[in-house]
């Protein structure tokens, strides 16, 4: 029920049209509830015990919770189930669990994703519930003390994910970059070092996010063995700057993966050593090499570039000559790879959001809370993420499949079997 309008247009609970907004929301959540359930007792109708009787049926409700959404807080009291049925195999009860609204839930994630963004933004635990209220017409259930808690959970979080067993996961193509985010770390030019990997179902994964130096060898060798300690194998392929202090560090921990250059990085690297005249032209050089239809189109274009530029600018031809074997490693992949392997650009676009919504600011907090929060915001980023294009040509590659200009050309034996 609406609650009566008073003489200047609000409500108890705040002004009319927030208030419609969070009715319509509550029936609009009550009807999907509803729905979701009618649908499942539906694709089950046909199970029955002995006797003719349905094995899943509707109970009732559950008991009312408030959940708090970017409408406001809403009142729900979900529908229950009813479910008979015995898994075969564990001998345990089946139970329905809605994709909708999870037992657990009280937030939203929409709600979760502008908690840190908040925090990054300078705003203390106090500053949290007026900025709350004025977001969501109500403060329930996020008093400072609450914030605090959350915060404190989150560095937790970022924490256990640090430790976490990576034995159970297969990594055959990673990213790496270290990237500067405007928020405050321990050390002056800290940065955070960032592993993202390519699963062998082709879905893409965050693997580690710690602060650390972006062109120390020191750093990113930690960083390496943690993850190798933890049973992280060798990927078949990095993907990231040169001028990393990573590939020290991999030839060290991971040596058996192969290297690949950025391209972008390397277009950028070259452009800084070119007057600004030439870069146009030097771009458009560098685009013939990376996007040659192989190997052999790509060498011509090296030379080519070479032949235009060595001359007046050798230091930024130096830049690719030194590095044609690592700069043209994608070759030897899937072709249908290719476009996720020239470049980090799965860290960069993923971190280009986190730098446009984070600045230097004293409210935001220690370090590790600072890093916490980024690292919630690449989680809440991460089920968004796509997988690669042809997922299941990752397996064939973790498998030892020969790949030639892109093209399969060989499987490994015990594959082939």
């Amino acid at each position: 029920m609406l609650s009566v309008v008073t003489e200047d247009g609000t409500t108890e609970a705040g002004s009319l049209i927030d208030e419609i907004v969070r009715e319509g929301a509550r029936r609009m959540l009550a009807a999907a509830l509803e729905a979701e359930v009618d649908q499942y007792i539906a694709e089950l109708a046909g199970q029955r015990d002995e006797a003719g009787r349905r094995l899943v049926v509707r109970n009732g409700r559950h008991r009312p919770r408030t959940v708090t959404t970017a409408a406001g807080p809403v009142e729900v009291a979900a529908p229950r189930v009813n479910d008979k049925r015995v898994d075969e195999t564990t001998g345990e009860r089946q139970r329905f669990s809605s994709k909708i609204l999870a037992p657990w839930c009280r937030k939203s994630p929409k709600i979760s994703e502008v908690l840190p963004l908040l925090y990054l933004h300078g705003l203390s635990s106090g500053d949290f519930v007026p900025a709350m209220e004025q977001f969501l017409g109500s403060s329930a259930g996020l008093s400072p003390a609450t914030v605090t808690r959350l915060t404190q959970q989150w560095t937790a979080d970022h924490t256990e994910f640090q430790r976490r067993d990576l034995a159970g996961s297969d990594y055959v193509y990673v990213w790496a970059d270290g990237v500067h985010p405007k928020i405050r770390l321990s050390q002056t030019h800290s940065c955070l070092l960032v592993l993202m990997g390519v699963c062998v179902d082709g879905t893409k994964e965050l693997i580690a996010i710690t602060e650390g130096l972006r062109e120390s060898t020191e750093s990113w060798a930690d960083l390496l063995r943690d993850c190798r300690r933890r049973g992280m194998r060798d990927p078949m392929l990095v993907v990231g700057d040169g001028a990393l202090g990573l590939w020290r560090a991999l030839a060290e921990v991971f040596p058996q993966a192969r290297h690949q250059r950025c391209w972008v990085h390397k277009t950028r690297n070259v452009s800084n050593a070119l007057p600004k005249s030439a870069q146009p032209g030097a771009k458009k050089a560098l685009q013939e090499i990376y996007n040659a239809e192989d190997r052999a189109h790509a060498e011509k274009a090296v030379t080519a570039f070479e032949k235009a530029y060595g001359a007046k600018f050798p230091k930024a031809v130096k830049k690719i000559i030194g590095e044609v074997d690592e700069l043209l490693a994608f070759y030897d992949f899937p072709a249908e790879h290719w476009v996720h392997l020239r470049t980090t650009n799965p860290i960069e676009s993923t971190f280009s959001t986190v730098k446009l919504r984070t600045k230097v600011t004293r409210g935001a907090g220690s370090p590790a809370a600072a890093l916490a929060m980024v690292f919630k915001l690449v989680e809440s980023a991460q089920a968004r993420w796509r997988a690669v294009t042809a997922p299941h040509l990752v397996a064939l590659v973790r498998a030892g499949a020969r790949f030639e200009n892109g093209l399969l050309v060989e499987r490994d034996k015990t594959l082939a079997a």
